[in-house]
């Protein structure tokens, strides 16, 4: 049984990447583009291969506002998920997922709204995010902002 498991994985990592980005052999790392209650968060989530996983992202306003989380997903059922941030807000959000590596969702902070897309670009999210009236997503340089229409 042992022998099955090590040819198994080592068969998966002769395949090449898992994953389009950073992350251990059986989990996949990509960006997060959230607004929480109409403020601009970006970050990090790790998905694993059965389907559970972490998230992290931190407010681009406010450096030390922080917000970490754990979800669940799965093809059939897309994901849900919890949310602790560092103000002491929290939240529940569920998601649909595009594909293996990329989706979106809405849920319900404390204090507002929420909604993100993970995998995708910034012009890609954008249609999925709820910015709030008169803001767009621009790049500053390396940065993700919220600006002016």
């Amino acid at each position: 049984m042992k022998k099955m498991l090590a040819a198994s994985i080592a068969c998966i990592g002769l395949a090449g990447p898992v994953a389009p980005a950073s992350a251990g052999l059986l989990s996949s790392t990509g960006a997060v583009i959230a607004i929480l209650d109409g403020e601009l968060f970006v970050g990090t989530a790790e998905g694993n291969y059965d389907g559970a996983g972490t998230l992290s992202i931190h407010s681009q306003k406010n450096a030390g506002l922080t917000c970490s989380g754990k979800f669940t997903s799965s093809a059939e059922l897309g994901g849900k998920g919890k949310l602790a941030c560092s103000d002491g807000s929290s939240a529940t959000f569920t998601f649909k997922r595009l594909s293996i590596y990329k989706g979106h969702g809405t849920g319900r902070l404390s204090r507002g709204s929420m909604s993100f897309a993970y995998g995708l670009s910034a012009e890609e999210a954008a249609p999925y995010l709820k910015l709030p009236k008169g803001k767009k997503l621009a790049h500053s340089g390396a940065d993700l902002k919220l600006v002016n229409l």
